[in-house]
């Protein structure tokens, strides 16, 4: 199941593609980083949406001139002491200016949503338990950060600054 930023419940329509399945002529589909890296030129030449699930092992900047290829990109969390992803995706967002779908997937646990968003993350893969448990509800649950995001709301400091009521 996957949780959007607005905090809408949806169902995954895109085909995941293992690395041994034959590349379909149709249908939105993602493929792994090393699927990519063999299959690029056959990718490319498919007109319907591609997706990539890169690893967190994987540095943004071996994607960065093919990121607007994606329509989205899928990046996975291991455990969720492993933080790379974040790192991946602000990267991705500021550096590399992606514009389409950000995906977190694995180990996505509700107190990590929200920092997830202001990473860059739109889409989040949950399971049932988010539903039980309203995970949306972790988006509006702070509204002061201190952190620059990529999100478009700036750190508390600034927002401060730039408040009428202080000149």
């Amino acid at each position: 199941m996957l949780l959007a930023e607005d905090g809408t419940l949806g169902v995954d329509d895109w085909h995941h593609l293992a690395d041994e399945e034959p590349i379909p002529a149709s249908g939105a589909i993602t493929v792994s980083f090393a699927r990519w890296q063999t299959d690029e030129a056959i990718l490319h030449a498919r007109a319907d949406k591609l997706g990539l699930r890169l690893p967190n092992t994987i540095a943004p900047q071996e994607i960065a001139g093919d990121v607007s290829r994606f329509a989205l990109i899928v990046l996975n969390f291991p455990k969720f002491t492993d933080g790379r992803a974040y790192s991946q995706a602000r990267l991705l967002r500021t550096r590399f200016a992606y514009k389409g779908e950000l995906r977190a997937a694995g180990e996505v646990l509700r107190d990590q949503l929200l920092f997830m968003r202001r990473c860059g993350f739109n889409s989040f893969v949950v399971g049932e338990r988010a539903i039980k448990e309203n995970w949306a509800k972790a988006f509006s649950e702070f509204d002061v950060f201190y952190q620059q995001p990529t999100d478009g709301q700036g750190p508390w400091v600034m927002r401060q600054r730039l408040s009428p009521r202080n000149p």
